[in-house]
């Protein structure tokens, strides 16, 4: 790692530490995770708190998540939600699912929060069949390669006044390069260019930083 990663890293430590103490429930949930094998590609806790803050200050009472993994970013999102307020989230593996909703269970939350299993596009076309009531915070963090299609589900299921997150939007700088990458950080590249093109939506790039490069994208539906 490089001097400059490294202080990067120090200063990501520094905030998770005054911002960010250990909670048992957050890192129970990692804990079973990998124990059940699952990728460890769950948000950092400081982009878990800066959803929290960012669902919190927008009052946010109905969030749709793509990518559930093992429930740890729905754990930050449900906590922001007042008293009524529904997260409802998307997941193609079961056992994810499964690993999830005992997490969802430990916290007291199941009751704020719907899984849905299978692919995210059958979902979210289920969703506008079903004219679901638009949420006010829509969170990406699922296929990259089917980003710019997730992005488009998502401006028919919210509403002017909602956020659009969507997380690993960087990918290591790679989006930044002018040679082709693979199919991920280009379906990412297609992404951003019609966040930042699409005249419905103000959005930009947040870049973050833990042990690579990265970053959210942030939106707001005009």
């Amino acid at each position: 790692m490089s001097e400059s990663a490294e202080r990067w890293s120090a200063v990501d430590r520094y905030i998770e530490a005054l911002f960010t103490p250990p909670e048992a429930v957050f890192t129970q949930a990692l804990e079973d995770s990998a124990a059940a094998g699952l990728p460890d590609i769950h948000v950092s806790p400081n982009e878990g708190k800066l959803l929290y803050m960012l669902a919190k200050l927008s009052g946010a009472k109905r969030i749709l998540e793509i990518g559930l993994l093992g429930g740890y970013s729905a754990l930050w999102l449900a906590k922001a939600l007042p008293s009524g307020g529904k997260l409802l989230t998307l997941e193609i593996e079961l056992k994810h699912a499964e690993v999830a909703r005992k997490n969802f269970e430990r916290a007291g939350i199941q009751d704020k929060i719907e899984i849905r299993v299978g692919p995210a596009l059958q979902g979210l076309d289920k969703l506008v069949q079903e004219r679901a009531t638009p949420f006010d915070l829509v969170f990406i963090d699922a296929d990259k390669t089917a980003y710019p299609a997730y992005l488009d589900w998502a401006l028919k299921l919210t509403r002017s006044g909602s956020l659009i997150l969507a997380d690993n939007v960087v990918r290591d700088g790679k989006v930044a390069l002018s040679e082709k990458g693979d199919a991920a950080v280009e379906a990412v590249k297609v992404f951003n260019r019609k966040l930042a093109e699409d005249p419905r939506l103000e959005a930009t790039l947040l870049p973050l930083m833990r042990d690579a490069l990265d970053g959210l994208a942030l939106a707001r539906v005009k």
